[in-house]
């Protein structure tokens, strides 16, 4: 039988063990950057329709569609 570098043999029983150990740690890191990629994502996505809820806003007080009382009263409960 052919030993490794530390003596042990190629065909151990802790190879099934640590096989099994290395896939799930690989699943964990794996699911980790899934999950930090969707944090982001949608914390981008939020970001995004406020500042498009503000633009709009503005657009229509421009148009002269909603008065000033009316967009300020407004802007407040999007900034809040």
């Amino acid at each position: 039988m052919m030993d490794d570098y530390w003596g042990h043999g190629a065909n151990s029983g802790n190879d099934a063990w640590s096989f099994i150990f290395m896939i799930l740690m690989m699943a964990l890191v794996f699911l980790g950057i899934v999950l930090v990629v969707h944090y982001l994502a949608r914390s981008n996505q939020s970001k995004g329709n406020e500042n498009s809820a503000l633009e709009i806003l503005k657009n229509r007080y421009a148009k002269g569609e909603i008065d000033k009382k009316e967009f300020d009263e407004k802007k407040k409960d999007l900034k809040a």
